[in-house]
């Protein structure tokens, strides 16, 4: 299969994609966003909160 080939197929198979709305990825973005904020500040509180627990056991 030639290069020139595999890119006509690939810009065939492109069309049948269903692709979203400029709406919904924009409202896709905010919530991937909000969701890492959430985690990081989760991980963040558990971290803080582990580190408080081992420090009482090492001096």
């Amino acid at each position: 299969m030639s290069l020139i080939t595999y890119l006509k197929d690939t810009k065939g198979e492109l069309k049948h994609v269903s692709w979203p709305t400029r709406s919904q990825t924009i409202n896709f973005t905010i919530v991937v966003v909000l969701i890492s904020i959430f985690v990081s500040f989760f991980l963040g509180f558990f971290d803080y909160i582990i580190g408080l627990i081992l420090s009482k056991f090492i001096i």
